[in-house]
């Protein structure tokens, strides 16, 4: 490595990604301007330069063994807001976390928000990430106007769905491998409130959970399902479907009307480093499955809950990655196209049958997908798992659940991915090599590296 740019910091450090495997060491460059990042990527060595924001992807995408990661996260700030339109220029370092902070309380919410407000918005792009709102509102670029993007050649290039659309949609997904994301402008939405008006119920399997899916997600904005990945027979995928929509002022208590657009994190909890592995395990989930399930003793009905509650409840436990202990979890997310129902019941069989301890299980609708040749969403059915690494037999369960998943013509999320075949990415992604062609275009010397990249033959 050779020496930073001045005003640079370096350091070898040990990465990895939120599920806390296959560590890494990559020399950790923290810049203090665009600048200073164009230089780190000058003069790169043979193994590479990635960003990284927050760290929430799950796997090896913002890791870089031998090679540079550059830590965006002093990159932030709203530069602009347009009062009348929540036109936003934001800086790529920017966490949702902040934006909400800074933008609830002037009546905007962002884009699109996953299950964490603890991303930022360039890794909002280079992942493309997805909400409880994709089967109407699609994912977190289609809200995207522009991105300055900084290349490895040092040009800065400004692109978006109506100039360069081809290098704005390899950069949506793209995990990071078209260009440094150093800013973003992006369309927000106008809320009255800073609640949510929810509907909660329980569905006492799978199918019935899907079809309520199906008959009523287009009444609400927001729509998820926990499903219990251990139930087997008639209880096979027992679920509690949680719907929502932004509440009105008048939807409010009394109480809470004075101060519509109050924003509150909420308490949060700390989890201590030295949590023993096996914590989590398919005894103490299976009863935490039992007593989640049985929670809600009655529907809830138009129940009015904070931005936290609803989208945000892990956010509240700072480092609940180390339940899982020094081993580890993975985050295995497929989805699979409309028509493709039964493969999903064949997939939350092989689950049960195994008695994957799978703590988080979460179904999602999705709607139309965009031209991302690397984005995720295709319109079907989603299902999320979080599964403590240590089992012998989980490599083999996964591997025929990714052999389903590509016969039914879905993918795995790149963000979240740490262990997929590298032979199935051009199956799961068969816009694979269009997207290559436009990589090779603005890194012809594959600057941009990560461990993904490289696993996946991606680099």
């Amino acid at each position: 490595m050779t020496d930073p740019p001045t005003g640079t910091t370096t350091a070898p450090t040990a990465l990895t990604g939120w599920g806390g495997t296959g560590a890494t060491v990559a020399q950790v460059a923290s810049p203090r301007g665009p600048d200073d990042v164009a230089r780190l990527l000058a003069r790169a060595s043979d193994r590479g330069v990635i960003a990284r924001g927050l760290g929430r992807s799950y796997g090896d995408s913002a890791t870089n063994a031998g090679g540079t990661v550059v830590d965006c996260t002093s990159l932030s700030g709203v530069r602009s807001l347009d009062p009348r339109t929540g036109v936003a220029v934001v800086d790529a370092g920017s966490s949702l976390d902040q934006l909400m902070r800074d933008l609830v309380p002037q009546g905007w919410f962002v884009p699109v928000t996953p299950g964490t407000r603890q991303v930022t918005v360039g890794g909002a792009i280079a992942s493309d990430i997805h909400g409880k709102d994709h089967h109407v509102r699609g994912s977190f670029c289609q809200w995207v106007d522009a991105v300055t993007l900084l290349l490895p050649s040092g040009e800065r290039r400004v692109v978006g769905p109506e100039r360069e659309p081809a290098l704005f949609w390899a950069t949506a997904g793209g995990m990071g491998l078209t260009g440094m994301v150093l800013d973003a402008t992006l369309r927000l939405q106008p809320i009255t409130t800073s609640r949510l008006v929810v509907d909660t119920e329980r569905a006492p399997d799978l199918e019935s959970c899907m079809a309520r899916m199906v008959e009523g997600d287009a009444l609400h904005r927001y729509s998820v399902a926990w499903i219990d990945c251990l139930a087997q027979g008639a209880s096979l995928g027992r679920s509690v479907l949680t719907r929502g929509d932004h509440a009105t002022v008048d939807q409010l208590p009394r109480r809470q009307r004075a101060e519509p657009l109050r924003y509150e994190v909420g308490p949060r909890l700390t989890i201590p480093v030295d949590v023993p592995s096996g914590l989590l395990n398919r005894f103490s989930v299976g009863a935490f499955n039992e007593l989640w399930y049985r929670k809600p003793s009655s529907d809830r009905l138009g129940e009015v809950q904070g931005i936290t509650r609803f989208f945000h409840p892990l956010d509240t436990v700072v480092g609940w990655n180390r339940l899982y202990g020094r081993r580890g979890f993975l985050q295995h997310q497929f989805v699979v196209p409309l028509g493709a129902e039964a493969t999903l019941r064949a997939i939350v069989e092989r689950l049960a049958a195994a008695r994957c301890a799978s703590f988080l299980g979460v179904l999602k609708r999705f709607g139309p997908g965009n031209p991302g040749p690397l984005s995720f969403p295709i319109p079907g059915w989603t299902l999320a798992l979080d599964i403590p690494v240590g089992d012998p037999d989980l490599s083999g369960l996964l591997d025929g659940i990714d052999d389903l998943v590509a016969e039914a013509g879905g993918r795995l999320y790149l963000a979240k991915d740490s262990r997929m075949r590298a032979e199935l990415l051009p199956t799961m992604y068969p816009r694979l090599e269009e997207w290559r062609a436009v990589r090779r275009s603005v890194d012809p010397d594959g600057v941009l590296q990560s461990d993904q990249s490289r696993r996946l033959g991606l680099s």
